[in-house]
């Protein structure tokens, strides 16, 4: 028995694969920028002297963000069909893409026998299925925009899903533009943290969340084509809270490959620990109705006259596939407006932001008049190609503040939704650099719905331009002279200035200090 399975790896496969009319002085770049598991952009054309904002194109010292106060920004609701004013930090330019949430991935042989249904393990629980688990990891990507967990043919090497872990059942990835099989596990123990849980290669256990007895899909040895990614989807987040601190990202290497991501913590939904934000967006589980996570379990028996899985598990309801859902999107350009659309998900395995025809054709775009052009390779190595275009703007309604961005790069593509026919979009994580942001899960049948707090990072364009309070687009004297007033200064001290703390510590106490002063000086004479 084969099942669809949605993510913004499987389900970016629903567009036209035509070449767009582009001049012949545009420009090809190679890039590699994640529209999902198993979907890459490849290649972007654009014209001369119109290439596209990249975040690694930052000037040294610059960072891609900056807090536009309420007091600078007063956006008037009436132009786009509201009558009150709101207050918004407005986020000008963001650029196209966005980080990769990657985590450390471990497993185990927990499961219940005669039992579908998914159980939350809030540590680390059962034996690895091969070696040491601190050293026996994955790394994949903390994915909303998957549907199942999917685990690609090298991470299931390394974390000994293989053999009698993998039952007779098959799966379907992919999409119009090509498919791949992949195998179904037999109930494992699923475990994950961000990269600060892995120290000099070696993956601490304690900081481990997961959930047991839950098949995944196993990509089988690739021939020819790319493996399958590694990505552990909404079965696993639904039942977190998980903290991305954007500000302060982690590297780490792992076989030879090195991996740059926010700080990734999981956390119980009832944890004090974990970070709260005044601004929050509700979010929806959709298809509604999901009451657990389970597997559907095959009418056939194996050698032990045993029922194996059919399907990797899912939220399940009526045999929804559910997933994140924005519950309001408004969208202007020029003088068209898409205002309230409700069926934009919310994928943190998607780098960069999408919009349906749907949305486009309100927006009045017309894709033989792209701005720009992607190149993207599919599951099985088939290339395809979708149009680009730059949005004048984008709001999210939030308690608080909402998020609002201007000229914001999108892909016009039509994407497969877990309700039936396309979304309206994806919100993607190029539109979210700018902020640390916490998921708080749950959507299932009585359990209160998700929300997505956030709060920009910083009211800083360069690190160190700290003096006159709000930075003055230049670091220089009279922000050392600020520095200096603070020197050795903690939280305790009459002399603290937050502002001062350029490089704020993640643990431990907080102090002004040599980190501070050499951020500072990394950018001396730098300005914006």
């Amino acid at each position: 028995m084969n099942i669809r399975l949605y993510s913004a790896v499987v389900i970016l496969c629903v567009f036209i694969s035509t070449a767009f009319p582009r001049d012949a002085s545009w420009k090809k770049e190679k890039l590699s920028l994640r529209l999902g598991n198993e979907k890459e952009i490849t290649g972007i054309y654009y014209a001369p002297g119109k290439k596209p904002k990249f975040k690694e194109e930052a000037k040294a010292g610059q960072v891609w963000r900056k807090k536009i106060t309420p007091e600078r920004f007063k956006l008037q609701k009436a132009e786009i069909g509201h009558d009150n004013t709101v207050f918004a930090s407005v986020i000008n330019s963001p650029p196209i893409d966005g980080f990769v949430p990657w985590i450390a991935i471990s497993a185990t042989d927990k499961n219940i026998s005669d039992d579908f249904t998914a159980y939350v393990e809030n540590s680390y629980s059962g034996l690895p299925l091969i070696g040491d688990a601190a050293h026996n990891f994955a790394i994949g990507l903390f994915d909303t925009g998957a549907s199942a967990h999917v685990i690609g043919y090298a991470s299931s090497l390394n974390l000994g899903i293989t053999g009698n872990y993998l039952s007779p059942s098959t799966t379907v990835l992919g999409g119009v533009s090509g498919t791949v099989d992949a195998w179904v596990s037999y109930p494992i123990g699923i475990f994950a943290a961000g990269l600060g849980a892995i120290s000099a290669g070696t993956l601490d256990l304690a900081k481990l969340k997961g959930e047991s007895n839950v098949t995944v899909a196993v990509g089988m040895e690739p021939v020819g084509g790319p493996d399958v990614a590694t990505a552990i989807g909404s079965p696993f987040s639904v039942f977190y809270t998980t903290v991305f601190d954007v500000e302060n990202p982690v590297t780490v290497i792992h076989d030879g490959n090195t991996y740059t991501a926010p700080a990734i913590n999981i956390y119980e939904h009832d944890d004090p620990a974990a970070a709260s934000y005044s601004n929050s967006i509700p979010l929806e589980l959709r298809p509604l109705g999901s009451t657990s996570v389970q597997y559907v379990p095959s009418l056939e028996y194996n050698e032990n006259f045993e029922f194996y899985p059919a399907t990797p598990s899912i939220l399940t309801g009526n045999l929804s596939q559910s997933l994140f859902f924005v519950s309001s999107v408004d969208m202007v350009d020029g003088i068209y407006s898409a205002i309230d659309r409700q069926r934009f998900m919310f994928d943190t395995g998607a780098q960069i932001t999408v919009i349906g025809s749907r949305v486009g054709a309100r927006l009045g775009l017309d894709k033989a008049k792209a701005e720009f052009e992607v190149e993207i390779t599919g599951v099985t190595g088939e290339v395809t190609s979708a149009p680009g275009f730059y949005v004048d703007k984008l709001e999210i309604p939030a308690l608080g503040d909402w998020m609002s961005f201007t000229n914001i790069p999108v892909v016009l593509l039509d994407i497969s939704s877990p309700e039936g026919g396309t979304l309206d979009g994806i919100i993607g994580m190029n539109l979210l650099l700018e902020m640390n942001f916490v998921l708080r899960g749950g959507g299932l049948m009585l359990e209160p719905d998700p929300v997505l707090e956030y709060q920009l990072i910083s009211a800083w364009a360069v690190k160190g331009d700290i003096a006159p309070a709000g930075g003055d687009g230049m670091v220089d004297y009279k922000d050392l002279v600020l520095l200096a007033s603070c020197w050795l200064a903690t939280q305790e001290s009459a002399n603290w200035d937050p502002d001062c703390d350029i490089v704020p510590a993640i643990t431990g106490t907080t102090r002004i200090n040599f980190e501070d002063f050499a951020s500072l000086s990394a950018n001396w004479l730098s300005g914006y």
